[in-house]
């Protein structure tokens, strides 16, 4: 969804194909034949496919001009998008094998894991993670927080300028209208739990 979210808010056109679960799992999905590492998303831009979320992302990052205005610049994205994507996992985890068991533990260690971000996002003026201008690591982030307000809708009141980074990105206006969309509200956060 955050390369979803990233190409609707620069405005590119593309064309989204979602492999039924199971038809994945049985191996009746042609892509699973061609999937380098047996997962999806793959991410195909004329002849040249790509695998992996975050290779996706980055390669849309550099491509969009997303990627900061320097070695360093980019070098720091990187860092926080590991950032996003340590808390992802630990997100993962909970939301597939921890639901039952882990709820309460997680959601009462989310605030120590959101504090980071809080700061990062406190001490930039220009609202973003880095920077001075959107990256691509700022979709990964919204796309997180926006998976942790269905499970926790009040995560965010004790950090007020996430709450301020979430609403400024929602109201992008391309990245809203996509919001918006059918094709973004009938897609679900995850394909096996209704939450």
């Amino acid at each position: 969804r955050r390369s979803s979210d990233l190409l609707a808010d620069q405005g590119c056109e593309w064309k989204e194909e979602v492999v039924p679960l199971n038809e994945w799992h049985e191996g009746k999905c042609e892509l699973r034949k061609t999937a380098v590492f047996g997962q999806v998303p793959r991410f195909t831009d004329g002849d040249f496919i790509l695998f992996q979320s975050n290779a996706i992302l980055r390669y849309l990052g550099r491509k969009h001009d997303l990627y900061g205005k320097n070695d360093k610049e980019a070098a720091l994205i990187d860092m926080v998008n590991d950032g996003v994507e340590d808390l992802r996992m630990k997100y993962l985890r909970f939301f597939f094998h921890e639901w039952e068991t882990g709820k309460e533990k997680y959601l009462e260690e989310l605030p120590n894991q959101l504090r980071p971000f809080e700061r990062l996002v406190s001490q930039n003026p220009s609202g973003f993670l880095m920077g001075s201008n959107i990256s691509f690591a700022d979709y990964s982030l919204l796309d997180l927080l926006q998976n942790h307000l269905i499970v926790a809708p009040d995560c965010l009141k004790d950090f007020p300028h996430l709450q301020a980074y979430k609403d400024k990105m929602e109201a992008r206006p391309k990245l809203k209208a996509y919001l918006e969309s059918e094709a973004h509200k009938n897609r679900p956060i995850h394909p096996t739990r209704k939450v």
